[in-house]
């Protein structure tokens, strides 16, 4: 199946899948590093194609070394390959737009119930500030099922409460909690950090810490791009 054949919001799970494969282990898990690092991918528009042309890269160069004594164990490892593709597509201007499909990828019965979930997992946190997110959530569920016959604008309203609520939830933690998941950024991190330029490891801190502060408050991703 060629890239233009995935769809648009199936851009984690497919990135999971591909570099999984690739390491030749289905069963190991992504690290939030790996998350972030997607994520970050996604929000900078860089083509799936690439990305899973730039895994496979890494990987090739990887199998070509005389000692191979480390397993690639973090998504990290692939960041300037993944670039390196990305540049080329967009040189030559042959980077390909997912395909389209005329019904929509989720059900309204999976949105319905994703929206339900995400909406009383904020509620369950007990904190005032979030409830109007919530209260957002039910009024997109009332609107169920016209609103999902329009994913953009679904998305940008989703995107849009989930900024919103990484605000608030980065606002409320204590020196302590952003001290410690600034550690575990950098545990992560230290082994790849000669591997990425200054703009990516700041996009990819950026990330990390927002997914951090969200589940240190016990609060779901709201975008569909999370919805598996």
């Amino acid at each position: 199946m060629s890239a233009a054949d995935f769809n648009y919001f199936n851009y984690f799970t497919e990135i999971e899948e591909h570099f999984q494969h690739a390491r030749g282990t289905g069963l190991f898990l992504l690290s939030p590093l790996d998350w972030a690092l997607i994520e970050a991918w996604k929000n900078s528009d860089v083509p799936l194609e690439a990305v899973l042309r730039g895994i496979d890269a890494a990987f090739e160069k990887w199998r070509a070394r005389k000692s191979r004594a480390q397993m690639v164990n973090s998504l990290a490892f692939c960041a300037q390959a993944v670039m390196t593709e990305a540049q080329r597509l967009a040189d030559a201007g042959t980077a390909r737009e997912p395909a389209k499909s005329e019904s929509s990828p989720f059900p309204d019965e999976d949105l319905r119930r994703y929206i339900q979930q995400n909406s009383a997992a904020i509620r369950c946190t007990s904190i005032r500030e979030f409830a109007p997110i919530a209260d957002s959530l039910d009024r997109i569920l009332a609107e169920l099922p016209d609103i999902s016959a329009d994913l953009e604008a679904l998305e940008q309203r989703l995107t849009a409460m989930e900024q919103k609520m990484i605000a608030l939830a980065r606002s409320r933690q204590s020196d302590e909690q952003a001290l410690a998941s600034r550690r575990e950024l950098e545990a992560y991190l230290k082994p790849y950090r000669s591997r990425m330029t200054a703009p990516q490891i700041a996009m990819l801190e950026g990330q990390f810490l927002e997914r951090s502060a969200l589940e240190s408050a016990g609060l779901p991703r709201l975008s569909l791009f999370y919805l598996r």
